[in-house]
């Protein structure tokens, strides 16, 4: 079978039940660009929101569906049940902990996890999100906006891990490591408890950027996502002929998939693990300059040209979204 190897975290996408007040965070609070505004495509009602470094780079990106008056997630088995990002250094962090008190952001203390000073925080929502130190990190990470609503020493520069919040680990392990090509890292204690331990799955070089960490929790009962819960987890393809290559390796390992999805500013294929968790493996490109030019991302709605004839009524169905200006660090 050919080697194929995917490069690390593409994009995790969420639910939000207020999209003003979710751009609002992201970009003001955390200092994200809203790099495309667009709707799902497979519900053109909702707003597709896009955050990200100064281009929305592969690695980099925070998406969210926004989903009025859904109700709150109920956390459990068979969800991502967090998000980690990445900041460069303990001053970030020790800076990133004064902006959360001065902001009123719910937060953790300060603490190490598997060998990285991380602090954990929920947005608005609930949704539950940590920042990660990748000092260390062998995967590059992205590069802040340089209009960004945060110091670019401080800035987010991409995605560190996804949490899988199981009922047993076995089957999510080998779906990563037997058909997704991850291998085992290592593992380190639950805050909730040292008798658990948390695995680490890599791929590629591994770490901040590439790793995926699986909980296993038989005394939870299963998730109901709502808002501040996570739809799913991508990961990177570099070209469209491995994303071909991968599809044949999915279904050969007897995966029941999307087949290929256009989704104009990547390609997607969509399946779900053992636990139910919706996996994705999206190209890298051709990326979101294909329909806007990098001074204006995300300034506009924009939409793949399939959508484009029927923009009058889409627009026509959307509630207004209000963008900030943004404040001075």
């Amino acid at each position: 079978m050919e080697q194929l190897t995917l490069t690390g975290l593409h994009h995790v996408s969420a639910l939000t039940a207020q999209a003003a007040k979710n751009v609002d965070f992201y970009t003001q609070a955390l200092g994200l660009r809203l790099v495309k505004k667009t709707v799902n495509q497979d519900d053109t009602s909702s707003y597709h929101l896009f955050y990200g470094d100064e281009r929305g780079n592969p690695g980099t990106e925070v998406t969210f569906f926004d989903i009025p008056y859904a109700a709150p997630t109920h956390p459990g088995v068979g969800s991502i049940s967090r998000i980690a990002l990445r900041v460069t250094g303990r001053d970030a962090l020790n800076w990133w902990l004064q902006r959360f008190d001065t902001l009123g952001v719910e937060h953790d203390p300060l603490a190490p996890e598997n060998g990285r000073a991380t602090l954990a925080f929920r947005d608005p929502e609930g949704q539950r999100l940590a920042l990660v130190d990748d000092s260390d990190a062998p995967l590059p990470g992205g590069t802040p906006w340089e209009k960004s609503a945060t110091p670019a020493p401080n800035g987010i520069r991409g995605l560190g891990a996804v949490t899988l919040t199981v009922r047993e680990a076995e089957g999510t392990a080998r779906t990563l490591t037997e058909v997704m090509g991850f291998s085992l890292r290592g593992s380190y204690p639950s805050a909730e408890g040292p008798e658990r331990e948390i695995l680490i799955f890599g791929t590629g070089v591994g770490g901040p950027g590439a790793e995926v960490h699986v909980d296993a929790r038989p005394d939870l009962p299963h998730e109901r996502l709502g808002r501040g819960g996570v739809h799913h987890v991508a990961f990177r393809v570099p070209t469209p002929e491995q994303h071909l290559a991968w599809l044949d390796r999915l279904e050969s390992a007897g995966m029941r998939t999307s087949g290929l999805v256009e989704r104009y500013y990547f390609k997607s294929i969509y399946f779900r693990e053992p636990n139910g968790i919706l996996f994705e493996l999206a190209t890298d490109g051709p990326g979101f300059l294909e329909d806007e030019d990098e001074a204006h991302l995300g300034e506009r709605l924009s939409l793949p040209p399939f959508l484009e004839p029927r923009r009058a009524q889409i627009e026509a169905a959307l509630h207004p979204l209000l963008i900030a200006p943004t404040p001075a660090r």
